[in-house]
Parts: structure tokens; C-alpha cells; sequence
């Protein structure tokens, strides 16, 4: 087998090992170092020395990451790559075996590199996803809130939309003062405006909901719960506020262009771009980028037979907000998402059917970034511009199976 790289190592990332192995054309070097950044430096100058054209590591976690950045810094060509793609055959497993392995593989150039962005795009990774663990730790705070409410037989939900919005905030905080809200004190609050105009509960409905047994203990947790809901919004806004500075103007305008996308909006804007950046031409076509993020159908044939089709996986952080944009969408019915939802949850079911309109979107956006074109929506009747006449017969036959016979001029031709 023919040689790529005349010089190039292969390291095996631990915690606090690093084990690496030179390839010097016929000749192996292995040497150990610590995880510290020192020694992180010595290995980087080591691999100077030596003029090493090219290193590889596992994807270890999140331990390679540290490596990298050294790397990244004095200028030497690194990949990380899946370690499901380059295990060894079975035998003995050292940590320089596993070593040697990645360098063999390497040198002969059968090591496919994973996408690496930018020192900066991987930063602005690390607030979105910041982000999106508050959101997420805020939302698990708003369902224990809801517990506790049901617990002490307060009946909010029912009657307010948003249980963390200004109106239920301002009646929370007044039973929680130890007091009740009756008519006299419902009307000067309405008066006031802390409670909106627009609630579709009644206000004889609201005190009833409203009429619940709270012990001290429940109160205390509730004042708690609600103290933390409040920590939890400053901190998701100054981390919106430090996303939007952080952006580059490109980055920015990306995000703002992909918001004509149906069921995409300014966070979910700013999360995609965070995650794949600007610059499409790494991603050849929308398939390669649909297989990365793992949104594609996966092949599974033997024999000519299909046997199931498993989306593969791919970056956690866009597949969910993709999906996450697939709710959204399909809530607009004179979308074509709307209809390619219908189309497919009909036979595949609805959570096949968000993955497909999460590929849908995903195109789109590839090819706004990539051609500069601008969102056009197919349309909700998408579908029924094609094989009208044979769909037309199809429910005619299903009427005839019931019992209702059509008009012979109805019928078409």
C-alpha cells in the first residue's frame, strides 16, 4: 500500500496521557506526555523539530480539545477523527498500540478528518450551547413550578397561558405575600393593569382556580423557585446580548437570511450559524451536509432488499434545533412543510416526519448560504399539482366503498 505522508504521528488522548507515535518514513518514535499545557508545548515543539507533516487524534471526549488549540497555535496540520471509524483488529489494546494503529492508518492516508471550524466559530459554539442548557434548565424550573402549584391545588395553569408571564408573575407574588385575591382586590389589580385585559378566563373562573391550600413550606419553595427564575432569565439575556457582539457582520447576516425560512427564528438563526458556519463550500453538496448532521436517511440494503433506514448521528446541537425549527413549521398550514408533514406522518408517523421536514429546512438553508438565493415557500398545495386526475379517482373509489355514487358528469374523462 502506497504511503501519503512521509512523516506524520498519531496520538492517543487521555485525561492525563498523551501517547504519541512518529512515523519517520521507515522509523517509529513513541514518547508519553502529561496533559498539561507545558507539556502540551513540548510536544508541539517535538513535532517541529522533527517536521512532522500531519497528526491525528481521536475525538476523545472533550480531552483533545486542549491539543488542538496547541496545535492550532504553532501552525502544525491536526485532525481529530471518529474513533468508530479506525479501531484496531481484535488482540491486545495498549495505549501504544492504539498509538502505532493511528499513525499506520495515517500514514497510508485512510483516516477520514472530521469538520473542525474556526478557533472563533467553535467559541461562539460554546455560548449558544451555554445557552441553550439555561433554556433548557429554565424550562425544567417552570415545570416544577407547575408541580408545586397543582400540589397546593392552585389551578394557574388553567387559567393564564404563560405561567412565567407578567400576569400570573404579579399573582403569584401577591398570594405568596401570604394574602387572597377576591373581587375587590382582582379589580383594582385589573384596573392597574398587572393583570392583562386579554385573558380568556373569566374572572369568576380566575378566583375560582385561584382558591388553593399553600403551607408555609410550599411558600418558601415557591419564593425559592421563583427567586432562581429570575437568575436564570438575566443570565440567558446577557448571554443574547454577548452572542449578537460576539457574531462577525457576515455571521450576522447569515442569520438574519435564514429567518425567511418557515419555523426559523432569531435564536434558532443564531444556533445554526453557530454551528455550521458561512462558508458552505466545505460541504460539496446538501446531501454531504445532511449525512453530517445526521438528518438523512441511512442505508440499510441486503439483496436488494431494504432493511430500514436509521438516521445516523451527527451534532446533537443542530439536530435538535432543526427539529425544534420542524414544530414550528408545520404549525403554519399554508406551508409546504405543513403539507409534507401531513404527506408523511399519514404512513411513517409524526416523529419520522419531523426528521424529514428538519432535512427539508436544512437544504434550504445550504443553498441560501452557498447560492445566495432567496426562501421561496412551495406552497401548501405542492402536492396537488401532481397526479390530480389519479387522486381524483382514488377518492372517488373510496366514496363508492361507502355507499355514495358521484354524478356521472363529475366523473372525469
Amino acid at each position: 500500500m502506497d504511503k501519503i505522508y512521509d512523516i506524520c504521528c498519531g496520538i492517543d488522548v487521555h485525561k492525563k496521557l498523551i501517547v504519541a507515535c512518529l512515523n519517520h518514513k521507515r522509523k517509529k518514535e513513541l514518547r508519553e506526555f502529561g496533559a498539561t499545557t507545558r507539556e502540551l508545548m513540548e510536544l508541539a515543539e517535538w513535532l517541529q523539530k522533527n517536521e512532522c507533516e500531519i497528526v491525528a487524534m481521536e475525538s476523545t471526549g472533550s480531552y483533545w480539545k486542549p491539543l488542538y488549540n496547541i496545535m492550532e497555535s504553532y501552525g502544525l496540520h491536526a485532525i481529530v477523527v471518529n474513533p468508530a471509524h479506525m479501531k484496531a483488529v481484535p488482540g491486545r489494546k495498549t495505549d501504544v498500540k492504539d498509538a502505532e494503529w493511528i499513525a499506520e492508518l495515517l500514514q497510508h492516508g485512510l483516516l477520514q478528518p472530521s469538520y473542525i471550524p474556526s478557533k472563533d466559530q467553535r467559541e461562539l459554539r460554546e455560548l449558544v450551547q451555554y445557552r441553550k442548557s439555561l433554556v433548557g434548565e429554565r424550562t425544567r424550573e417552570l415545570n416544577r413550578l407547575q408541580k408545586m402549584l397543582e400540589g397546593a391545588n392552585i389551578k394557574l395553569s388553567g387559567t393564564v397561558t404563560n405561567i412565567n408571564g407578567k400576569s400570573a408573575r404579579k399573582i403569584l407574588e401577591y398570594i405568596l405575600s401570604g394574602n387572597e385575591i377576591d373581587e375587590k382586590k382582582y379589580d383594582e389589580m385589573y384596573e392597574e393593569k398587572l393583570i392583562a385585559h386579554n385573558l380568556k378566563a373569566s374572572k369568576e373562573q380566575i378566583l375560582d382556580d385561584l382558591k388553593g391550600f399553600m403551607s408555609p413550606l410550599q411558600r418558601r419553595m415557591l419564593k425559592e423557585l421563583l427567586q432562581h427564575l429570575d437568575e436564570l432569565n438575566v443570565h440567558i439575556e446577557n448571554l443574547n446580548d454577548e452572542i449578537d457582539n460576539f457574531m462577525k457582520p457576515e455571521e450576522k447576516q447569515a442569520s438574519q437570511v435564514i429567518q425567511d425560512v418557515t419555523g426559523i427564528g432569531n435564536t434558532s438563526a443564531q444556533t445554526i450559524v453557530a454551528v455550521i458556519g458561512t462558508d458552505m463550500e466545505r460541504f460539496p453538496s446538501d446531501r454531504h451536509i445532511s449525512s453530517w448532521a445526521g438528518l438523512c436517511p441511512g442505508d440499510n440494503i441486503s439483496a436488494k432488499k431494504r432493511k430500514g433506514g436509521k438516521i445516523r448521528k451527527g451534532n446533537a446541537l443542530l439536530k435538535s434545533t432543526l427539529v425544534l425549527c420542524a414544530h414550528a413549521a408545520v404549525r403554519h398550514k399554508s406551508s409546504y412543510f405543513h403539507a409534507q408533514f401531513k404527506r408523511i406522518s399519514t404512513h411513517r408517523g409524526k416523529k419520522r416526519a419531523y426528521v424529514a421536514v428538519a432535512h427539508s429546512i436544512l437544504i434550504a438553508i445550504y443553498h441560501i448560504l452557498k447560492d445566495g438565493v432567496k426562501y421561496q415557500d412551495l406552497g401548501a398545495e405542492y402536492y396537488n399539482q401532481f397526479n390530480a386526475e389519479r387522486k381524483i379517482h382514488a377518492y372517488l373509489k373510496k366514496l363508492k366503498a361507502l355507499g355514495w355514487e358521484p354524478p356521472k358528469e363529475a366523473v372525469p374523462a
